[in-house]
């Protein structure tokens, strides 16, 4: 007869939750939201489907671990780029070039999954993409907010549209993703980050910094 305190302890759960956390990334990053089955998920962590229930709760919830999970370890280069460098266009150029190494890195699926997780997704997971799209839109306003202090420091010209180069900063990422997923290598992303430097406005004087 069970005791008060083994009903209250429970069965011990089998598995590692971190090993089997990493492994529903890779399963969302590589098929993205919609197209990733609870089988395919049960599959890839390596546990029975009341056993990701218990652990994680439905689809979206373990989705939301996983993309808390890819930032951490993977995804969060570019805020930390922009918080670093003294510049937007340093801060952005890391960003391009980290891009670039890390959407093609041997051994992981390619490409961002924030930027790809919610491509072909139905409207009844509309908040997933809504979700997404968010995070997006913060790392494009990360961008204008630095693209506005350095106007406001002459670093760069008072003329500069930060809204829209922070736009087509965030577009040039989200097409190296695609890029990446599509078998462009390292070498070819970093020949469009640099293209896409171009475009930024140069100091007055000419300078670029």
């Amino acid at each position: 007869m069970a005791t008060k305190e083994t009903k209250q302890r429970g069965r011990p759960r089998s598995f590692d939750r971190e090993t089997a956390l990493e492994q529903a990334v890779r399963s969302f990053w590589e098929r993205g939201y919609e197209a990733t089955s609870i089988s395919d998920l049960t599959r890839a962590m390596g546990i029975s489907a009341p056993s990701l229930y218990a652990a994680f709760g439905d689809k979206r919830a373990l989705f939301g671990e996983v993309v808390a999970e890819y930032g951490r370890l993977y995804g969060g280069f570019l805020s930390r780029a922009v918080a670093e460098e003294p510049t937007a266009r340093r801060g952005v150029e890391r960003a391009l070039r980290e891009a670039a190494a890390e959407y093609t890195l041997p051994g992981r699926p390619r490409g961002c999954l924030v930027i790809s997780a919610a491509l072909n997704i139905s409207p009844a997971s509309a908040e997933v993409a809504d979700s997404l799209r968010e995070m997006r839109l913060s790392n494009v306003r990360e961008i204008a907010g630095a693209i506005r202090a350095d106007i406001a420091s002459g670093e760069l010209p008072p003329d500069t549209d930060a809204a829209a180069l922070a736009a087509y900063t965030g577009a040039v990422i989200q097409g190296m993703s695609q890029q990446a997923r599509d078998g462009a290598e390292r070498t070819e992303l970093e020949a469009i980050a640099e293209l896409a430097l171009k475009a930024w406005p140069r100091k007055a004087g000419g300078e670029v910094r």
